[in-house]
């Protein structure tokens, strides 16, 4: 099997020492449009939806079409990393790349719904592999040491699309239809596949080892489960009903089997050597809380300050600035930092310390909160997200060997994507509830009533309520935020206790004046508990 490792970072290419610096520049570059097209294609979609329903009806499925990407990039996301690992990063990177764009034109070809939710799903097969490749590319080409700086820039990217996605998603639909939604992901990712096959060069490998397809197989049915659970549960079923109680079954008893499988299988999907060291589960931890946090965040700060503030829906992207804007910067300066000084503890401690701060101030907002008070406790909890972002994959890759690089990348990846499944399940289940229960209270049976259906109204429903009602409402989802918040706040504080208990490993691969100390830097740091 030794034939199955790969070289060290940073020395892929000995001859062209000279060139490197470059060609991981125009790398970098693909990397960074690659994370856009996975990272900005919900965001653009989301806007384009009522303009799709209108042309294709089934308003009834509306949901499935995010589902079902969400599912598809879950279950595939562990898979992507193990086949890195085996076959080698770029020959599965460019797959997802491909899969991706194929799914992106067979949507924009869509002729009913039935149709784009599942040509939605092939997207979301490839977007599985398009975070992970990205971040397990960076691991091969950079040094632990360097790698801060590069994964700040791709936080940033992530920052942007947020921000962007919105904007772009309405002025493509408005001006061109909403198949170029999709279709706009062709030439980008194009451009990306040409780099990519072009530039990137990794050590081919060779392995007789068969994938692991029973554990693939298990994880997969566990995850789906999962995200149906938080997906569903509170909205299309009761949280006590038959088909919850089976989904939660199915999901718990396949994530067991899939565990006691792993332990007997020649090359385990998601090898569970990796839980040995400290901070690879210490990350997961936090990786998975921040996920809970962010999309939580995302979530109710736009429905809050459309509904009580009375701001425009019309971008709603640039409302999150403040906190995003935050979240780009610090990572950038985080990343820096941990290049210079190859410290990373301090970021886990203050990302933890400002994401209580920030989560518990804006829980204390209320009808008259002003938009720049808001948007202050946002850049508090933007500043602690910013410090978590990227230091988490960064310390997760550093905990393990150049061999698991893949898994590493794509178990974090899956514990921040199951964190945001469960944030905005359980925070929004929260928000419900106490949105009903204060409209109850100030507008009697009626104001029940008209937040059975959903607790969150759009401005034109907003628009049409008669003054008290408006007002009701407006209380109703400023307690629900503070709920929600409140809720938030404390689940941060796991991140916290954990960061305290990261060990500092030292990332190698800084200048180096000795040439042994410069090969003993290209070596992957793995510490056991």
């Amino acid at each position: 099997m030794a034939d199955t490792q790969q070289a060290p970072a940073g020395q892929d290419i000995p001859e062209e020492q000279g060139k490197q610096p470059r060609s991981v520049r125009v790398v970098l570059l693909a990397l960074m449009i690659a994370m856009m097209l996975a990272m900005l294609d919900n965001m653009i979609v989301g806007t384009a939806m009522p303009t799709i329903v209108g042309e294709l009806g089934g308003l009834q499925h509306l949901s499935w079409v995010v589902t079902g990407y969400t599912l598809a990039t879950a279950a595939a996301t562990p898979i992507w990393g193990k086949l890195g690992d085996m076959y080698g990063r770029k020959g599965a990177f460019m797959a997802s790349i491909v899969i991706f764009l194929i799914g992106s034109a067979l949507s924009g070809m869509a002729q009913d719904m039935g149709q784009l939710i599942g040509f939605r799903a092939v997207q979301g097969l490839g977007a599985g592999g398009l975070m992970v490749g990205v971040m397990a590319i960076i691991g091969d080409l950079v040094p632990p040491r360097e790698r801060g700086k590069y994964q700040g820039m791709m936080a940033g990217v992530m920052a942007l699309a947020m921000i962007g996605g919105p904007l772009v998603g309405g002025t493509i639909t408005d001006n061109w239809g909403w198949r170029w939604a999709f279709y706009i992901n062709l030439p980008l990712g194009v451009i990306a596949l040409a780099a990519v096959s072009a530039v990137l060069h990794l050590p081919k490998k060779r392995t007789k080892t068969r994938i692991d397809y029973l554990g693939a197989a298990l994880l997969t049915v566990g995850i789906t489960a999962i995200v149906l659970v938080t997906t569903w549960g509170g909205t299309e079923y009761a949280w006590t009903s038959a088909r919850i109680m089976e989904l939660c079954a199915i999901g718990i008893v396949s994530l067991i089997a899939f565990v006691i499988w792993q332990t007997k299988a020649a090359e385990p999907v998601l090898p569970l050597h990796i839980f040995r060291s400290r901070n690879f589960t210490l990350m997961s931890v936090i990786g998975f809380v921040t996920g809970f946090v962010m999309f939580g965040a995302t979530l109710f700060l736009p429905l809050y300050q459309q509904s009580v503030q009375g701001a425009s829906a019309t971008n709603s992207g640039l409302l999150l600035l403040p906190m995003l804007g935050a979240m780009l910067v610090t990572s950038m300066v985080a990343g820096r930092v941990t290049t210079n000084s190859g410290r990373y503890k301090i970021f886990p401690i203050a990302g933890g310390v400002l994401m209580v701060a920030g989560l518990y101030l804006l829980s204390l907002m209320d009808t008259g909160t002003s938009r720049f008070t808001s948007g202050v406790y946002m850049a508090v909890l933007g500043l602690g997200m910013g410090c978590l972002m990227q230091i988490t994959m960064l310390v997760a890759q550093n905990s393990v060997q150049m061999k698991d690089m893949g898994v590493a990348s794509s178990s974090t990846t899956l514990f921040r994507t199951l964190g945001s499944s469960f944030g905005v399940a359980i925070m929004g289940a929260l928000f419900n509830h106490r949105v009903q229960d204060v409209m109850a209270e100030r507008a009697g049976s009626a104001g029940r009533q008209l937040t059975e259906q959903s607790a969150q109204l759009d401005a034109a429903s907003l628009a049409k309520l008669p003054a008290a009602a408006r007002e009701a409402y407006q209380h109703a989802v400023s307690a629900g935020t503070h709920s929600a918040f409140l809720l938030g706040t404390a689940v941060a504080v796991i991140v916290l206790i954990a960061a305290v208990f990261v060990k500092e490993v030292p990332l190698k691969g800084g200048p180096q004046k000795d040439p042994a100390d410069a090969a003993q830097a290209q070596a992957p740091v793995a510490e056991a508990v």
